[in-house]
This record gives C-alpha cells, structure tokens and sequence, in this order.
C-alpha cells in the first residue's frame, strides 16, 4: 500500500475559537500520499452547491466512503457521489431532501446504495437514480417519528442533539449493520443481532479475514469476531504513543494486511457538545500535547507505531477516511468543478426533489 487517498476536509480561517461544527469547514478535500517517498497531492477540493446546503457558511466536508475496486462512494452532509479512480471522474451523484449530516454511504450487496444518514438518526436505502427503496431508524422507532418527511433537511443546518449518531455502515451475511455512537455498538438493522463495542464512541466497521475491525474516538482499534460477535482484541493505540501526547479524535481506518493498519486522527477542538470530548479529560493528563491531524501506521499485533504523516501542512484538518490509492501510469489526480465529469443522463439538480418513503422496519 504505497500510496494512500485520505478523505476530510480544510478548515475555515477562524473568528470564533467555538466555531461550531456544521460552520467549521470550508471545503471538502481528498488527498493522495505515497507513502514512500512522502509526498502529498491534493486529488479534489470540493464545495457543495448552495441548493444542497442551508447556508453560505454551512461545512462542506468528504465523510466516510467505501472503495470498490476502482471505484469511489463518498458522500457530503448532503451529497452521495460516484468517482472513478484514478481520475477521479465523477460518475453519479444523488442529493435528497432527507439527507443531513450523512456520515458514510456504502453499495449493497444488491447493487443499492447504503446511506447513513446521521442527522435523523436513519439509514436510507435508494437506487443509484436516487429512488428510495427503505429508511431504517437506528433506534428502531418509526423513521418519521421524530422528523418530518415534508422538510427538506438539506436546509436544516443541525439536527443536534442526536439520539443515536449513526456513523458507519457495513453488510454481514447479506445483513446491513450500523455502527451507534451514543449506544456504543453495531446493530444489525432488522433489530436482531447487536455487537457491543466496549469503548469510547465508535467508528468504522472493516470486515476482514473473519473479523470486523473498529475504532473508537479515544484510540483504540477493537477486534470483533464475526462470527461469534464477541471481542477478540482492543488495541489501544494512545498506551502505544504513550501519555504525554493527545492523539486526537480517532476514525478512519485502512487495513495493510490482518496485523498493520492506517489509522486516522483529527485535532481535538472545543466545541459546545461538552459529553462528546469528556472521553479527553478521563483517558490522558490535561497536559498532554495536543497532536496535529495525522494518519499514522500501526502494527497491531506488536502493539508498534511505524510511521505517520502531519496533515495540517497540507489543508487537511479532518479525516474521516482512509483508502488504498488506485495506480495507474498515464492518470494523475486533477481537480475537477462540482459537476464536471457526470455523463449526460446522470446530471440532474442537486435539489432533485425525490421524497424519502416513511417505511417501518
């Protein structure tokens, strides 16, 4: 894994030190870093359109993905989008008025599209022409129970407080599963099955080799077996560095192999949700040395930092993915207007107006 795109965002100039989140950043920004000779290369800095935002100055951020063969999901707090790799030539694109706060989208094992949509504590099922096919609540209540299915939430610039969070979406056994922030585990969303994650709130959910592998914002990585559903391993990666640096809100993941792993850290910011930084103060001395916004390789099964790499220096203040470069010898990154690259029958509105369905699971 020479090179490596990282997913996130750069950071607005600051006024204010509490700049709230959804204000926060600027752009969305993914990066290419090989990893051998360290060189950084920015693929696409990108600004969602102002139909498909509440504001001027609501944050434009790439949130978690997924990566299929050469082929990129990645979402906004609105957006779903489709790249090709390594061109980064942009291939569909989906915005419904249900969406707000979308941490993650991944495709089904039936060729759909999987679509966290964290601000209405929900996952919304849709085709690839942004028909939706189910809307799941996480906390398995009707999905309108709490929210309108007349809004348009695009336009909403925060939901917060949620109930749940939900942040990240894998298939087990066919099955869609879904990670909890609040609730601290994974469920499977036809409300059979629940992996508890002993940790502080968690992110991701890569299945590898038998097991599902997560992070939790205080750094630790947490093995789980699949099959059993019970934990094989936490790794915490903070012991590892060591009590005199604060790594930093821990999430995004990228597996080398079973034992080595990119793992991603965002800066820790003071914000107005006090509970979701408590984990700061109980987990490392106040005096810690707060760490940059990095990605750093770990071997888990020695329990060893290899490397890492300082993102700040090249406008990156958020990370909330990690995924193998696609190579090729003739195509390098380029960075591409908002709807550039979109074949003919693909280009629509981003405030195409496509209803979420209020179906109950």
């Amino acid at each position: 894994m020479a090179k490596l795109y990282v997913l996130g965002a750069r950071q607005r100039h600051l006024l204010l030190k509490r700049e709230d989140e959804w204000n926060l950043y600027e752009s969305g920004l993914i990066l290419e870093i090989d990893t051998e000779t360290r060189s950084v290369s920015t693929c696409l800095e990108y600004k969602t359109p102002s139909e498909a935002r509440a504001s001027e100055n609501s944050s434009v951020l790439f949130k978690s993905g997924t990566l299929v063969g050469n082929v990129l999901y990645a979402c906004t707090s609105t957006e779903v989008m489709i790249f090709e790799l390594p061109t980064f030539r942009r291939i569909n694109y989906i915005s419904l008025p249900c969406f707000n706060d979308v941490h993650h989208v991944a495709p089904s094992s039936d060729g759909a599209l999987l679509v966290v949509n964290t601000g209405l504590d929900m996952v919304v099922k849709c085709t690839h022409q942004g028909d939706v096919l189910d809307a799941w609540s996480v906390l398995q209540e009707p999905p309108w129970s709490r929210f309108s299915a007349s809004i348009d939430y695009r336009k909403v610039e925060t939901t917060k407080p949620h109930v749940s969070h939900p942040n990240f979406v894998f298939e087990l056994d066919g099955q869609p599963w879904v990670t909890r922030y609040y609730q601290r585990d994974a469920i499977c969303l036809d409300g059979s099955k629940r992996i508890a994650i002993p940790s502080q709130f968690p992110h991701d959910g890569l299945i590898r080799g038998g097991r599902i592998y997560f992070t939790s914002v205080d750094g630790k990585v947490v093995i789980i077996n699949s099959k059993t559903l019970t934990v094989e391993r936490s790794v915490d990666l903070q012991q590892i560095e060591g009590q005199d640096s604060l790594l930093g809100w821990c999430r995004g993941l990228s597996l080398v192999d079973d034992y080595r792993a990119w793992v991603g850290f965002t800066r820790i910011r003071k914000t107005r949700f006090q509970e979701n930084v408590m984990w700061v103060r109980n987990s490392i001395r106040e005096v810690a040395k707060e760490k940059p916004t990095h990605i750093a390789l770990y071997d888990l099964a020695n329990e060893r930092s290899l490397e890492e790499f300082d993102l700040e220096p090249y406008g990156m203040n958020v990370v909330f993915g990690i995924f193998p470069a696609v190579s090729s010898a003739t195509l390098h990154c380029t960075n591409i207007s908002p709807r550039s690259g979109l074949d003919h029958h693909l280009q629509r509105s981003a405030d195409r107006s496509v209803d979420c369905d209020a179906k109950t699971v």
